[in-house]
């Protein structure tokens, strides 16, 4: 059965269709064709729970439904991952109604 799951990253979401079978390794593949970065420089986390995705484990095993958020991070020059930095839609249009008043 078909599903979706939202990947976040600053203010960019990937809407990416899958399986509950599929690993969280397939998933990064489908991403790197989209943004061409590599899969062992991606890291994948899921956010309801903070839990850092198994290459190995399937979606389902990892409790990951339809329609979840997921934050993509990446490794950076010194081989550590960068933070997650999502941005909330909330945020967005608090930001937006103090720069540029009402819309």
């Amino acid at each position: 059965m078909a599903m979706y799951i939202r990947v976040k990253r600053s203010k960019t979401t990937y809407f990416i269709q899958c399986e509950p079978t599929e690993t969280s390794l397939d998933i990064k593949q489908k991403l790197h064709d989209l943004i061409d970065q590599p899969v062992s420089d991606q890291r994948l986390i899921l956010v309801s729970t903070g839990e850092v995705l198994e290459d190995s484990k399937s979606l389902a095993d990892q409790k990951v439904e339809n329609d979840a958020v997921v934050a993509l991070t990446l490794r950076k020059d010194d081989n550590e991952f960068e933070e997650v930095n999502i941005v909330r839609a909330d945020d967005f249009y608090q930001s937006r109604d103090a720069d540029a008043g009402n819309w």
